[in-house]
């Protein structure tokens, strides 16, 4: 069975179990709201720009998409702020909040489709067949998940062939307050730093969670990775100086790598490129 017609029967199983709850869903829906970066991004990869009528915060790619209206960030929502657009269906990434707000989006007149989150090949995958479906392209996204699948086999077979010796990486989403925020297991960090060759340095909890400068020295990094946030000098400088940090064998190299948050974290459809990318930053010299 070819890969295209396994995607397509992928498409009838997905409908069938409710991954993406599309009930009410009308495909010729022309005022659309996409809540979650990399969904937006799939509406555009599949040609369905035009129908956007607005979109969330964290939807900056493509850079056209910054010109759409904001609805809020997707985890903030505000269910009168977003049914003020009267839109005809809304696509939401899993994971957006707060539950109060969706519940009440869940209830209103209007389709709301929730389009599954799993930080992995296959839930990249899972998520264009989804967003195809609820927009009735369904052979469209078969295609587009046919090449991204394509894609990431062959990025991630590269890392697997080109790394001898994996680095351990601790993945920072923030330093606030001099306080670390680390992703441990179960997250699109720990996700994406195994399929670039590398090891999460943290594995005793899951989601993201505060380290103490002790927890941080014992986890032992050899790369720091977090998200390009501007003034690399300055911020760099002000991370090594960091006590919890000052004493990991990434302080020694002064090792960080600082990436686009959505390409980095966003698993959809440039998943390929930043495996790719998390790769070189961290094995070539």
């Amino acid at each position: 069975m070819s890969t295209r017609r396994n995607l397509l029967c992928l498409v009838v199983f997905l409908l069938g179990v409710g991954f993406a709850t599309a009930s009410g869903a009308n495909g010729s829906a022309s005022k659309i709201i996409s809540i979650g970066g990399s969904v937006t991004e799939i509406v555009y990869a599949l040609g369905q720009d035009h129908r956007l009528m607005a979109r969330d915060t964290t939807s900056s790619h493509p850079p056209e998409a910054n010109a759409l209206p904001d609805v809020g960030y997707m985890r903030r929502l505000s269910p009168e702020g977003v049914l003020a657009f009267a839109p005809d269906l809304i696509l939401a990434e899993e994971g957006s909040g707060p539950p109060e707000a969706v519940d009440i989006l869940r209830k209103a007149l209007v389709p709301f489709v929730e389009i599954p989150e799993e930080f992995s090949r296959e839930g990249v995958v899972a998520k264009i067949v989804a967003v195809g479906a609820a927009l009735g392209v369904e052979d469209r996204a078969a295609a587009l998940a046919a090449e991204v699948d394509g894609a990431l086999r062959e990025a991630e077979a590269r890392a697997a062939a080109s790394v001898r010796e994996p680095k351990r990486v601790l993945f920072i989403l923030s330093t606030q307050g001099g306080r670390i925020l680390a992703s441990g297991r179960d997250t699109g960090a720990d996700a994406i730093i195994r399929m670039a060759g590398g090891v999460n340095a943290v594995s005793e909890f899951d989601g993201y969670k505060p380290m103490s400068d002790e927890a941080v020295s014992v986890a032992a990094p050899d790369v720091i990775l977090m998200m390009d946030r501007g003034d690399h000098s300055a911020a760099n400088k002000d991370l090594f100086a960091m006590p919890a940090i000052a004493t990991t064998p990434a302080a020694e190299t002064e090792a960080v790598v600082r990436m686009n948050g959505l390409f980095l974290l966003g698993f959809g459809p440039r998943t390929a490129g930043a495996v790719t990318a998390l790769t070189e930053a961290l094995y070539t010299d």
